[in-house]
């Protein structure tokens, strides 16, 4: 389960798949320094992207059956 206290890179390293939809959402930062120690909500607050619906779409690609 992908959680918005997670970092950006922890998310990536774990999950692959999830780049497009980082960058669908606007966070093309995914292989930036501050996506080592940048949690998914404080990125998603500085590129102002509603943090609940990319956590819903992150998790919703990873869990496809």
């Amino acid at each position: 389960m992908i959680e918005k206290h997670m970092t950006i890179d922890e998310i990536v390293k774990r999950y692959p798949e999830t780049r497009s939809t980082f960058e669908r959402h606007g966070l093309g930062c995914v292989g930036c320094g501050a996506a080592l120690f940048e949690n998914v909500e404080q990125g998603a607050e500085v590129h102002g992207i509603d943090v609940n619906a990319l956590i819903a779409d992150l998790n919703r690609q990873v869990h496809k059956d």
